[in-house]
């Protein structure tokens, strides 16, 4: 009888032990501030006439509170509501948590290809970089029996094609004004491709809205049911670089409906119920240190190498924002992300390991 016991327990310890997450989300959000991310609206910026687009009142009603707790809340409900409750969130570096890149430069192209390859290759140092040549994870998981055919990504940003070497990596990289559906296109993806080419083009040619992308997304997502789909938001950055605060909060707020929004169907999905997860990040950080470089980034700009991550799904413990002093680096997140789905990213260049905390129970 105590044989059968021990038995009984090795295999409900193996079977609580195995692989649950055959799905994962990966969604950026370009240059989004951690210090937004933790602490909310920052006052001295809302309130300066050259960064609120003549509107703080708006600033201060719609995100603003006393209580930078109660700001944060205001400003990404999900994140903090859903995703802080039932997964774990990384780079409150005032708790002593800390998030970096390892490149040296602090900009796009670098940041996405070392969050993609796990790797810093010093040679990829600007974003009008060649087609990338290191291999990346996404491309890994393509070659891989259980999900080849099942990857797709969506950028608002035309360098995406390059910083995932779509020609060589064999999957689907949609950027910018890349039209979808290729030469069969659904009524709802002609519709798609005629609304973004008609629309408003504040960053002209390089960079389509988020709303676009995000739908292209979306009908991706319900209708060929990827199983690793990466979605890059371009707004919060743009918006930065415009120096206008109001409407990067703006961007910041709609990214967390549209996490919302995915996660709600993916909860409502056979598919995906239980079995996905989400990966969450930037491909850098701002100035903060002097109040008027929040507009930038890159190696002269003091802070703008602090990003944060946050991640949610079977394979993750509920612990959420993490209060305890450590140190992680974006090249890690390959390799997490290929954990998280039970494979070991390997290639032709170096990987960093992943971060064995974020398995831990």
């Amino acid at each position: 009888m105590k044989k059968i016991t021990l038995i009984l327990f090795i295999l409900i310890s193996v079977s609580s032990q195995a692989q649950k997450t055959e799905n994962i989300i990966i969604i950026t959000t370009d240059g989004f501030r951690w210090q937004e991310v933790f602490k909310g609206v920052d006052p001295a910026i809302a309130n300066d006439k050259k960064f609120n687009q003549g509107d703080s009142t708006y600033i201060y009603k719609k995100y603003a509170d006393s209580n930078p707790v109660a700001s944060r809340q205001k400003l990404m409900p999900f994140f903090w509501s859903e995703i802080a409750s039932k997964g774990q969130v990384y780079g409150n570096r005032e708790l002593g948590s800390k998030v970096d890149v390892s490149n040296p430069y602090w900009f796009s192209y670098p940041g996405y290809s070392e969050i993609m390859t796990g790797n810093v290759d010093l040679q990829v140092n600007s974003n009008g970089y060649k087609p990338n040549p290191n291999s990346n994870v996404l491309e890994f998981l393509n070659k891989q029996s259980k999900l080849k055919g099942k990857i797709a990504a969506f950028g608002a940003w035309d360098a995406f094609d390059r910083i995932l070497n779509e020609e060589r990596s064999g999957f689907p990289v949609i950027s910018a004004f890349d039209k979808v559906g290729g030469n069969k296109p659904t009524p709802a993806q002609n519709l798609l491709n005629e609304m973004r080419d008609n629309s408003f083009k504040p960053f002209h040619e390089d960079e389509c809205l988020d709303v676009f992308t995000h739908y292209q997304a979306m009908d991706e997502l319900k209708n060929k049911k990827p199983k690793v789909l990466y979605i890059a938001y371009g707004e919060t950055d743009e918006w930065a670089h415009h120096g206008d605060y109001r409407s990067y909060l703006d961007a910041a707020n709609q990214v967390d409906k549209w996490i919302k929004e995915i996660w709600d169907f993916v909860q409502n999905d056979p598919q995906y119920k239980n079995k996905t997860s989400l990966f969450i990040t930037v491909d850098h950080g701002r100035g903060d240190k002097t109040k008027t470089q929040w507009t930038d980034h890159g190696a002269d700009v003091a802070g703008a190498s602090e990003i944060w991550f946050a991640a949610m799904g079977p394979e993750i413990a509920p612990k959420g924002e993490i209060k305890i002093e450590s140190q992680f680096y974006q090249k890690q997140f390959a390799q997490t992300i290929a954990k998280i789905l039970g494979y070991t990213f390997a290639t032709n260049h170096p990987v960093a390991e992943e971060i064995k905390e974020v398995f831990e129970k």
